[in-house]
């Protein structure tokens, strides 16, 4: 094993949380590193199902290490139900837990102004958010007026800083939303001075204990949240998250330098999906794309919604290939794909008339996109038994080889065929 980014190559819910979880046997530290408790990370382990929001996933593993780092937008409430929930579950996070100094904090005023942003958009212009202030907080991170974790360590300090947060969103709200601010600065201090006796044993200067790991020979894994075309700068712009969600944002978001990464494995599904609105050239509207969504559970861990479905994209892998310098692919839900006569890969767009190999960065281009199929025969088999590559159907091998050439060749690390971490097909090492 080497020090790897795990990212998600799509849209998001690629099945990031199992893939984390199958590779943090071998791994010492689990960093999270961008987004916020928008992101929902399932993991199935004895068929019994943890989903995560801001805790790394590999905390169910005993013993290891999990880390919040410095680019997360850090929802506080969030972070203690997790950890609540987990020890009612018997899973112990003394002393294996930790949460950068550096991360801003998400608050309900933050909430607030992402639903009322939301709800006043017009039809065209709503992003489809989750409503957990991500945006807002990010917003005030770049500005220049966040409050951060480590602000907490001093008390008069903190609440002198969210006092004036507080009166500076109540004047937005109304302003701009017509909405008077649910909290009032007194009773958030007071809900936040329980909170912070809670929180101080967490905090940390992770950077520094990522570097002093890394020092002593501990293994690595990067864990990012939601998908590479949701990345503020790379995405589907304005359609995207507000963090940087490529392998990139590893380094920034963890507090290391590029030359500590050795690989970075993108987590793939079988088909494509996408939550929120946005261009989406595959989506099928229809009874496969209703098919794929209950046979997939393709429903949303954080909100509930539906996903949007739709056949293979390889012109969206080939891009996220080139934003990530993905070293691997994980493959997951090929079991979805059973039982269907035929299965597609999208391997170009027709723009105009015009073939289009490339993810165009103009939506009015992207939005005017037809995607072309390649027809392959399905497969009617059961595929969550299967161990080995040799294993699955002759028909399933053909339509995973036809991927990996459409995607630049990229070696495949894993297949998945099943929610379990059991049901998962090891092709390399790294």
């Amino acid at each position: 094993m080497s020090n790897i980014v795990i990212v998600g190559a799509q849209w998001g819910d690629e099945g990031k949380a199992k893939v984390v979880d199958y590779l943090t046997e071998f791994c010492d530290l689990i960093v999270r590193y961008q987004g916020g408790a928008n992101a929902g990370h399932t993991v199935i382990v004895k068929g019994e199902k943890f989903v995560f929001h801001l805790v790394p996933s590999g905390i169910v593993y005993p013993a290891k290490i999990c880390v919040v780092g410095s680019g997360v937008v850090f929802d506080a409430e969030q972070f203690l139900k997790e950890i609540d929930e987990l020890a009612g579950r018997g899973v112990d996070v003394t002393g294996r837990l930790f949460v950068s100094d550096c991360a801003h904090l998400v608050f309900p005023f933050h909430r607030q102004m992402d639903g009322a942003a939301e709800t006043s958009a017009s039809s065209d212009n709503k992003i489809g958010t989750t409503g957990r202030g991500i945006g807002p907080a990010y917003s005030d991170k770049a500005l220049r007026c966040g409050i951060r974790v480590g602000d907490l360590t001093d008390w008069d300090y903190f609440a002198q800083k969210l006092s004036q947060s507080c009166a500076q969103h109540s004047r937005l709200l109304e302003t701009y939303y017509s909405v008077k601010m649910t909290d009032t600065a007194e009773a958030l201090c007071e809900r936040y001075r329980a909170i912070r006796a809670r929180l101080l044993p967490f905090i940390t200067d992770t950077s520094q204990f990522i570097y002093a790991s890394l020092y002593k020979g501990k293994q690595i894994l990067f864990e990012g949240a939601q998908g590479s075309m949701l990345d503020i700068d790379h995405g589907t712009y304005p359609f995207v998250t507000s963090s940087n969600t490529i392998a990139g944002g590893a380094c920034t978001g963890a507090g290391v330098g590029p030359t500590m990464i050795r690989a970075v494995v993108g987590i793939v599904k079988a088909y494509t999906t996408r939550v929120g609105n946005g261009p989406f050239p595959t989506e099928l509207s229809d009874s496969v794309g209703e098919t794929l969504r209950k046979k997939g559970g393709e429903f949303g861990a954080t909100t509930g919604r539906p996903r949007r479905c739709g056949w293979f994209d390889s012109v969206v892998l080939r891009k996220s290939v080139e934003l990530n310098g993905l070293t691997h692919l994980a493959l997951t839900k090929l079991d979805v794909l059973s039982n269907f006569s035929e299965v597609k890969i999208c391997s170009h767009y027709e723009v105009d008339g015009k073939r289009l190999e490339h993810f165009p960065s103009n939506l009015q281009v992207l939005g005017r996109a037809k995607p072309i199929y390649e027809t392959l025969p399905g497969w009617n088999d059961d595929l969550t038994a299967c161990k080995s590559l040799g294993q699955l159907p002759t028909n399933a091998i053909t339509f995973i080889n036809r991927l990996q050439k459409l995607c630049h060749g990229i070696p495949l690390l894993m297949v998945s065929v099943g929610p379990e971490r059991s049901q998962t097909i090891e092709v390399t090492s790294l």
